[in-house]
Protein backbone atom coordinates (compact mmCIF):
# COMPACT_ATOMS: atom_id res chain seq x y z
CA UNK A 1 0.00 0.00 0.00
CA UNK A 2 1.33 3.07 -0.64
CA UNK A 3 2.75 6.12 1.61
CA UNK A 4 -0.65 8.64 1.58
CA UNK A 5 0.89 12.06 0.37
CA UNK A 6 1.03 14.58 3.45
CA UNK A 7 0.18 18.14 2.32
CA UNK A 8 0.81 21.18 3.72
CA UNK A 9 -2.16 23.63 3.99
CA UNK A 10 -0.51 25.66 1.26
CA UNK A 11 0.44 22.72 -0.75
CA UNK A 12 -3.21 21.73 -0.37
CA UNK A 13 -4.78 25.26 -1.42
CA UNK A 14 -2.39 25.70 -4.43
CA UNK A 15 -3.56 22.35 -5.97
CA UNK A 16 -7.21 22.84 -5.74
CA UNK A 17 -6.04 26.04 -6.90
CA UNK A 18 -4.54 24.39 -10.07
CA UNK A 19 -7.60 22.29 -9.99
CA UNK A 20 -9.89 25.18 -10.59
CA UNK A 21 -7.85 26.99 -12.72
CA UNK A 22 -7.26 23.95 -15.34
CA UNK A 23 -11.57 23.88 -15.85
CA UNK A 24 -12.21 25.60 -18.96
CA UNK A 25 -15.69 25.96 -17.75
CA UNK A 26 -14.51 27.85 -14.98
CA UNK A 27 -12.59 30.32 -16.54
CA UNK A 28 -15.35 32.48 -17.51
CA UNK A 29 -18.76 31.94 -16.37
CA UNK A 30 -21.73 34.04 -16.25
CA UNK A 31 -23.58 34.31 -13.38
CA UNK A 32 -26.65 36.83 -11.59
CA UNK A 33 -27.45 37.17 -8.23
CA UNK A 34 -27.74 39.70 -5.04
CA UNK A 35 -25.13 42.01 -4.05
CA UNK A 36 -24.26 42.47 -0.78
CA UNK A 37 -21.47 43.57 1.68
CA UNK A 38 -20.39 45.78 -0.92
CA UNK A 39 -16.99 47.40 0.14
CA UNK A 40 -14.67 49.48 -2.20
CA UNK A 41 -10.99 49.68 -0.91
CA UNK A 42 -10.33 53.22 -0.64
CA UNK A 43 -6.77 52.59 -1.26
CA UNK A 44 -6.59 50.05 -3.84
CA UNK A 45 -10.27 50.76 -5.44
CA UNK A 46 -10.23 47.10 -5.72
CA UNK A 47 -14.24 46.09 -5.18
CA UNK A 48 -14.42 43.28 -2.43
CA UNK A 49 -18.33 41.91 -2.37
CA UNK A 50 -20.71 38.95 -1.68
CA UNK A 51 -22.79 37.68 -4.31
CA UNK A 52 -26.44 35.79 -3.27
CA UNK A 53 -29.53 34.01 -4.16
CA UNK A 54 -32.18 32.57 -1.31
CA UNK A 55 -30.32 29.44 -0.78
CA UNK A 56 -26.23 30.49 -1.18
CA UNK A 57 -23.63 33.34 -0.84
CA UNK A 58 -20.50 33.56 -2.87
CA UNK A 59 -17.81 35.64 -2.33
CA UNK A 60 -15.99 37.80 -4.74
CA UNK A 61 -13.45 40.62 -6.02
CA UNK A 62 -13.24 43.10 -8.63
CA UNK A 63 -10.14 44.72 -9.53
CA UNK A 64 -10.16 48.61 -9.86
CA UNK A 65 -9.09 48.52 -13.53
CA UNK A 66 -12.51 47.16 -14.03
CA UNK A 67 -14.40 48.99 -11.47
CA UNK A 68 -13.24 52.27 -12.85
CA UNK A 69 -15.49 51.05 -16.24
CA UNK A 70 -18.77 50.31 -14.61
CA UNK A 71 -21.61 52.33 -15.54
CA UNK A 72 -23.56 52.22 -12.49
CA UNK A 73 -22.59 52.33 -8.55
CA UNK A 74 -22.89 48.79 -6.63
CA UNK A 75 -25.24 48.72 -3.82
CA UNK A 76 -26.47 46.09 -1.69
CA UNK A 77 -29.31 44.81 -2.66
CA UNK A 78 -29.18 45.53 -6.33
CA UNK A 79 -29.47 42.27 -8.71
CA UNK A 80 -26.74 41.90 -11.27
CA UNK A 81 -25.60 40.09 -14.43
CA UNK A 82 -21.69 39.24 -13.95
CA UNK A 83 -18.71 37.92 -16.47
CA UNK A 84 -16.17 36.29 -13.67
CA UNK A 85 -13.79 33.35 -13.31
CA UNK A 86 -13.76 31.31 -10.32
CA UNK A 87 -10.61 30.87 -8.69
CA UNK A 88 -8.75 30.16 -5.07
CA UNK A 89 -7.93 32.66 -2.99
CA UNK A 90 -4.96 30.44 -1.73
CA UNK A 91 -3.80 32.24 1.46
CA UNK A 92 -7.73 32.38 3.23
CA UNK A 93 -8.70 28.76 1.63
CA UNK A 94 -11.06 30.00 -0.10
CA UNK A 95 -12.81 29.70 -3.42
CA UNK A 96 -14.60 33.14 -4.81
CA UNK A 97 -15.56 35.07 -8.30
CA UNK A 98 -12.92 37.36 -9.89
CA UNK A 99 -15.28 39.77 -11.55
CA UNK A 100 -14.34 40.87 -14.99
CA UNK A 101 -17.67 43.00 -16.00
CA UNK A 102 -21.07 44.01 -13.72
CA UNK A 103 -24.47 45.25 -14.98
CA UNK A 104 -27.71 45.41 -12.90
CA UNK A 105 -30.45 43.21 -13.90
CA UNK A 106 -34.07 43.97 -14.54
CA UNK A 107 -34.11 47.39 -12.81
CA UNK A 108 -32.40 49.29 -15.72
CA UNK A 109 -29.06 50.30 -16.19
CA UNK A 110 -29.86 53.90 -17.44
CA UNK A 111 -32.82 54.19 -14.73
CA UNK A 112 -30.37 52.91 -11.82
CA UNK A 113 -27.44 55.38 -13.52
CA UNK A 114 -30.05 57.69 -13.49
CA UNK A 115 -31.64 57.89 -9.74
CA UNK A 116 -27.65 57.88 -8.63
CA UNK A 117 -26.81 60.63 -10.13
CA UNK A 118 -29.90 62.31 -9.13
CA UNK A 119 -29.22 61.51 -5.53
CA UNK A 120 -25.53 62.48 -5.72
CA UNK A 121 -26.59 66.11 -6.94
CA UNK A 122 -29.24 66.36 -4.63
CA UNK A 123 -26.90 65.74 -1.89
CA UNK A 124 -24.70 68.42 -2.69
CA UNK A 125 -27.84 70.83 -2.74
CA UNK A 126 -28.19 71.57 -6.20
CA UNK A 127 -31.76 71.05 -6.67
CA UNK A 128 -32.12 73.95 -3.24
CA UNK A 129 -34.82 76.55 -4.37
CA UNK A 130 -32.79 78.97 -3.25
CA UNK A 131 -30.45 78.56 -5.82
CA UNK A 132 -32.81 79.08 -8.39
CA UNK A 133 -32.43 82.50 -10.41
CA UNK A 134 -36.12 84.81 -11.26
CA UNK A 135 -37.02 85.07 -14.89
CA UNK A 136 -37.27 88.63 -15.90
CA UNK A 137 -40.59 89.89 -16.44
CA UNK A 138 -39.95 91.72 -19.54
CA UNK A 139 -36.40 90.21 -21.21
CA UNK A 140 -35.38 92.26 -23.91
CA UNK A 141 -33.80 88.82 -26.20
CA UNK A 142 -34.73 84.98 -25.50
CA UNK A 143 -32.83 82.47 -26.36
CA UNK A 144 -33.13 79.12 -27.38
CA UNK A 145 -31.80 76.11 -27.29
CA UNK A 146 -32.87 72.96 -29.22
CA UNK A 147 -33.14 71.42 -32.65
CA UNK A 148 -33.90 73.77 -35.62
CA UNK A 149 -35.63 71.68 -37.78
CA UNK A 150 -37.74 70.28 -34.45
CA UNK A 151 -41.51 71.16 -34.02
CA UNK A 152 -40.64 72.60 -30.71
CA UNK A 153 -38.76 75.03 -32.01
CA UNK A 154 -42.18 76.36 -34.61
CA UNK A 155 -44.06 76.28 -31.35
CA UNK A 156 -42.02 78.69 -29.40
CA UNK A 157 -41.31 80.89 -32.03
CA UNK A 158 -45.57 81.04 -32.56
CA UNK A 159 -46.43 81.91 -29.45
CA UNK A 160 -43.37 84.06 -28.48
CA UNK A 161 -44.43 85.78 -31.84
CA UNK A 162 -48.11 86.44 -30.95
CA UNK A 163 -47.56 87.42 -27.37
CA UNK A 164 -44.40 89.41 -27.71
CA UNK A 165 -43.25 90.79 -31.30
CA UNK A 166 -41.26 92.82 -29.84
CA UNK A 167 -38.49 90.89 -28.16
CA UNK A 168 -35.10 89.76 -29.76
CA UNK A 169 -34.51 85.89 -30.72
CA UNK A 170 -31.11 83.83 -30.59
CA UNK A 171 -31.33 80.51 -31.29
CA UNK A 172 -28.86 77.65 -30.23
CA UNK A 173 -29.20 75.20 -32.98
CA UNK A 174 -28.04 71.30 -31.39
CA UNK A 175 -28.96 68.36 -31.33
CA UNK A 176 -31.21 66.95 -28.86
CA UNK A 177 -30.72 63.26 -28.85
CA UNK A 178 -27.88 60.68 -29.57
CA UNK A 179 -24.57 60.46 -28.67
CA UNK A 180 -23.72 63.71 -29.83
CA UNK A 181 -26.71 65.63 -28.49
CA UNK A 182 -24.99 66.07 -24.85
CA UNK A 183 -21.88 67.73 -25.45
CA UNK A 184 -23.58 70.71 -28.14
CA UNK A 185 -26.54 71.00 -25.12
CA UNK A 186 -23.68 71.60 -22.35
CA UNK A 187 -21.44 74.35 -24.78
CA UNK A 188 -24.95 75.55 -25.68
CA UNK A 189 -25.74 76.57 -22.18
CA UNK A 190 -22.09 77.80 -21.54
CA UNK A 191 -22.00 80.21 -24.68
CA UNK A 192 -24.93 81.61 -23.32
CA UNK A 193 -23.71 82.07 -19.64
CA UNK A 194 -20.33 82.92 -20.39
CA UNK A 195 -21.30 85.87 -23.25
CA UNK A 196 -24.57 87.19 -21.83
CA UNK A 197 -26.64 87.77 -25.42
CA UNK A 198 -29.72 86.64 -23.96
CA UNK A 199 -32.20 87.67 -20.85
CA UNK A 200 -33.85 84.22 -20.35
CA UNK A 201 -33.18 80.98 -22.22
CA UNK A 202 -35.51 78.23 -23.20
CA UNK A 203 -33.72 74.79 -23.73
CA UNK A 204 -35.49 71.23 -24.57
CA UNK A 205 -37.29 69.24 -27.55
CA UNK A 206 -40.46 67.67 -28.16
CA UNK A 207 -41.81 64.91 -26.21
CA UNK A 208 -40.19 60.89 -26.73
CA UNK A 209 -39.38 57.55 -25.63
CA UNK A 210 -37.07 57.69 -22.30
CA UNK A 211 -33.75 56.87 -24.70
CA UNK A 212 -35.14 59.77 -26.68
CA UNK A 213 -35.12 62.41 -23.91
CA UNK A 214 -32.02 60.72 -22.65
CA UNK A 215 -29.35 63.08 -23.04
CA UNK A 216 -31.00 65.94 -21.14
CA UNK A 217 -30.48 63.62 -18.33
CA UNK A 218 -26.70 63.77 -19.02
CA UNK A 219 -24.68 65.01 -15.10
CA UNK A 220 -22.74 67.19 -17.28
CA UNK A 221 -25.65 68.70 -18.61
CA UNK A 222 -26.89 69.17 -15.65
CA UNK A 223 -23.98 71.37 -13.44
CA UNK A 224 -23.74 73.28 -16.79
CA UNK A 225 -27.42 74.40 -16.60
CA UNK A 226 -26.84 74.94 -12.12
CA UNK A 227 -23.86 77.31 -13.06
CA UNK A 228 -24.97 79.42 -15.94
CA UNK A 229 -25.68 82.84 -15.21
CA UNK A 230 -28.57 83.60 -17.24
CA UNK A 231 -32.02 82.21 -16.15
CA UNK A 232 -32.97 78.98 -18.07
CA UNK A 233 -36.69 77.50 -17.99
CA UNK A 234 -36.24 73.65 -19.10
CA UNK A 235 -39.00 72.38 -21.54
CA UNK A 236 -38.13 68.79 -22.28
CA UNK A 237 -40.83 66.03 -23.84
CA UNK A 238 -44.61 66.19 -22.06
CA UNK A 239 -45.68 67.26 -18.92
CA UNK A 240 -45.45 63.89 -17.50
CA UNK A 241 -41.81 63.43 -18.75
CA UNK A 242 -38.89 64.47 -16.47
CA UNK A 243 -35.18 64.86 -16.43
CA UNK A 244 -32.22 66.35 -14.56
CA UNK A 245 -32.41 69.24 -16.70
CA UNK A 246 -35.91 69.85 -15.08
CA UNK A 247 -34.64 69.83 -11.48
CA UNK A 248 -31.46 71.75 -12.20
CA UNK A 249 -33.25 74.28 -14.31
CA UNK A 250 -34.89 77.56 -12.96
CA UNK A 251 -38.05 77.43 -14.11
CA UNK A 252 -39.60 74.04 -15.24
CA UNK A 253 -42.37 74.15 -18.11
CA UNK A 254 -44.35 71.21 -18.84
CA UNK A 255 -43.76 71.76 -22.85
CA UNK A 256 -41.86 74.13 -25.23
CA UNK A 257 -45.42 75.70 -25.68
CA UNK A 258 -45.76 76.27 -22.11
CA UNK A 259 -41.97 77.58 -21.51
CA UNK A 260 -42.59 80.12 -24.75
CA UNK A 261 -45.77 81.93 -22.47
CA UNK A 262 -43.26 82.05 -19.45
CA UNK A 263 -40.70 83.35 -21.13
CA UNK A 264 -42.31 86.25 -22.34
CA UNK A 265 -45.31 88.48 -21.65
CA UNK A 266 -48.86 89.04 -23.04
CA UNK A 267 -48.93 92.35 -25.14
CA UNK A 268 -52.36 92.02 -24.71
CA UNK A 269 -52.55 92.19 -20.85
CA UNK A 270 -49.78 94.71 -21.16
CA UNK A 271 -52.02 96.92 -22.97
CA UNK A 272 -54.94 96.13 -20.46
CA UNK A 273 -52.93 97.26 -17.70
CA UNK A 274 -52.07 100.63 -19.64
CA UNK A 275 -55.85 101.15 -19.51
CA UNK A 276 -56.39 100.38 -16.03
CA UNK A 277 -53.63 102.57 -15.42
CA UNK A 278 -55.11 105.76 -17.16
CA UNK A 279 -58.69 104.99 -15.92
CA UNK A 280 -57.23 105.07 -12.16
CA UNK A 281 -55.09 108.44 -12.79
CA UNK A 282 -58.42 109.94 -14.01
CA UNK A 283 -60.31 108.72 -10.92
CA UNK A 284 -57.81 109.86 -8.60
CA UNK A 285 -57.47 113.44 -10.21
CA UNK A 286 -61.79 114.03 -10.20
CA UNK A 287 -61.55 112.80 -6.49
CA UNK A 288 -58.81 115.72 -5.85
CA UNK A 289 -61.28 117.86 -7.76
CA UNK A 290 -64.18 117.39 -5.83
CA UNK A 291 -62.10 117.81 -2.44
CA UNK A 292 -61.03 120.86 -3.99
CA UNK A 293 -64.65 122.27 -4.46
CA UNK A 294 -65.68 120.75 -1.22
CA UNK A 295 -62.83 122.96 0.71
CA UNK A 296 -63.34 126.19 -1.11
CA UNK A 297 -67.05 125.88 -0.41
CA UNK A 298 -66.17 125.36 3.64
CA UNK A 299 -63.94 128.14 2.60
CA UNK A 300 -66.03 130.69 1.34
CA UNK A 301 -68.43 129.88 4.82
CA UNK A 302 -65.99 130.33 6.54
CA UNK A 303 -65.08 133.99 4.93
CA UNK A 304 -68.52 134.87 4.99
CA UNK A 305 -69.05 135.03 8.42
CA UNK A 306 -66.18 136.60 9.61
CA UNK A 307 -64.89 139.13 6.29
CA UNK A 308 -66.71 141.78 4.54
CA UNK A 309 -68.51 141.05 1.04
CA UNK A 310 -65.40 141.70 -0.97
CA UNK A 311 -63.36 139.52 0.80
CA UNK A 312 -65.87 137.34 0.28
CA UNK A 313 -65.87 137.76 -3.42
CA UNK A 314 -62.13 137.86 -3.79
CA UNK A 315 -61.69 134.20 -2.41
CA UNK A 316 -64.40 133.09 -4.48
CA UNK A 317 -62.60 134.46 -7.67
CA UNK A 318 -59.38 132.84 -6.36
CA UNK A 319 -60.82 129.08 -5.60
CA UNK A 320 -62.85 129.28 -8.60
CA UNK A 321 -59.37 130.15 -10.92
CA UNK A 322 -58.16 127.15 -8.71
CA UNK A 323 -60.59 124.98 -9.69
CA UNK A 324 -60.41 125.75 -13.30
CA UNK A 325 -56.23 125.43 -13.27
CA UNK A 326 -56.88 121.45 -11.35
CA UNK A 327 -59.80 120.82 -13.84
CA UNK A 328 -57.31 122.01 -17.00
CA UNK A 329 -53.88 119.78 -15.22
CA UNK A 330 -56.27 116.92 -15.03
CA UNK A 331 -57.19 117.26 -18.58
CA UNK A 332 -53.70 117.66 -19.68
CA UNK A 333 -52.89 114.60 -17.56
CA UNK A 334 -55.61 112.51 -19.07
CA UNK A 335 -54.95 113.48 -22.60
CA UNK A 336 -51.27 112.44 -22.37
CA UNK A 337 -51.75 109.19 -20.48
CA UNK A 338 -54.36 108.50 -23.53
CA UNK A 339 -51.80 109.80 -26.21
CA UNK A 340 -48.98 107.72 -24.41
CA UNK A 341 -50.99 104.44 -24.96
CA UNK A 342 -52.55 104.71 -28.11
CA UNK A 343 -48.57 105.09 -29.29
CA UNK A 344 -47.59 102.18 -27.10
CA UNK A 345 -50.07 100.10 -29.26
CA UNK A 346 -49.00 101.72 -32.52
CA UNK A 347 -45.71 100.98 -31.66
CA UNK A 348 -46.48 97.03 -30.90
CA UNK A 349 -48.65 96.55 -34.06
CA UNK A 350 -45.96 98.00 -36.00
CA UNK A 351 -44.05 95.40 -34.83
CA UNK A 352 -46.17 92.34 -35.93
CA UNK A 353 -44.90 90.40 -38.59
CA UNK A 354 -48.51 89.81 -40.68
CA UNK A 355 -49.59 93.75 -40.22
CA UNK A 356 -46.40 94.34 -42.35
CA UNK A 357 -47.96 91.36 -45.00
CA UNK A 358 -51.54 93.20 -44.63
CA UNK A 359 -49.60 96.77 -46.10
CA UNK A 360 -49.09 94.55 -49.37
CA UNK A 361 -44.90 93.75 -48.54
CA UNK A 362 -44.03 89.49 -48.45
CA UNK A 363 -40.97 88.03 -47.07
CA UNK A 364 -38.78 85.76 -49.29
CA UNK A 365 -36.42 82.54 -47.07
CA UNK A 366 -34.06 80.51 -49.10
CA UNK A 367 -33.88 77.25 -47.30
CA UNK A 368 -33.47 77.72 -43.29
CA UNK A 369 -32.51 81.59 -44.16
CA UNK A 370 -34.06 84.82 -44.70
CA UNK A 371 -33.16 86.92 -47.79
CA UNK A 372 -32.53 90.66 -47.61
CA UNK A 373 -30.13 91.04 -50.60
CA UNK A 374 -30.28 90.42 -54.32
CA UNK A 375 -26.53 88.80 -52.68
CA UNK A 376 -27.74 86.43 -50.46
CA UNK A 377 -29.33 84.11 -54.08
CA UNK A 378 -28.33 83.41 -57.44
CA UNK A 379 -29.55 82.57 -60.39
CA UNK A 380 -31.07 79.51 -60.32
CA UNK A 381 -31.95 79.44 -56.59
CA UNK A 382 -35.11 77.69 -55.34
CA UNK A 383 -36.59 80.55 -52.44
CA UNK A 384 -40.31 80.43 -51.56
CA UNK A 385 -42.34 83.66 -51.09
CA UNK A 386 -44.99 84.18 -48.27
CA UNK A 387 -47.91 86.89 -48.91
CA UNK A 388 -50.47 87.52 -46.23
CA UNK A 389 -52.93 85.17 -47.38
CA UNK A 390 -50.45 81.93 -48.15
CA UNK A 391 -47.45 81.46 -50.47
CA UNK A 392 -45.07 80.16 -53.54
CA UNK A 393 -42.28 79.20 -53.85
CA UNK A 394 -40.11 80.52 -57.00
CA UNK A 395 -36.52 80.08 -59.29
CA UNK A 396 -34.18 83.15 -59.32
CA UNK A 397 -33.52 83.85 -63.06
Amino acid sequence: MPTPKVFTVSQLNAHISNLFASDEELKMIFIEGELSNVNINSKSGHLYFSLKDKDSVIRAVMFSRNVRNLKFRPEAGVKVIMRAQVTVYEAGGQYQLRVEDMQPDGFGLQALQLEQVKKKLEAEGLFAPEHKKPIPAFPKTVGIITSPTGAALRDILDIIGRRYPCVNIVLAPVLVQGEEAPAQLIHAVNLFSENQVADVVIIGRGGGSMEDLWAFNDEGLARAIYQCKTPIISAVGHETDTTLCDFLSDLRAPTPSAAAELAVPNKADLLENVQVLLRQAVSITEKQLEICYSDAEKLSELVAAHSPLDTINKNIELVDAFADRASTTANHFYDTVLARSNELFTKVEALNPVAVLNRGFAYITHGDNNVSSVKDVKSGDSIDITLKDGGFSATVQ
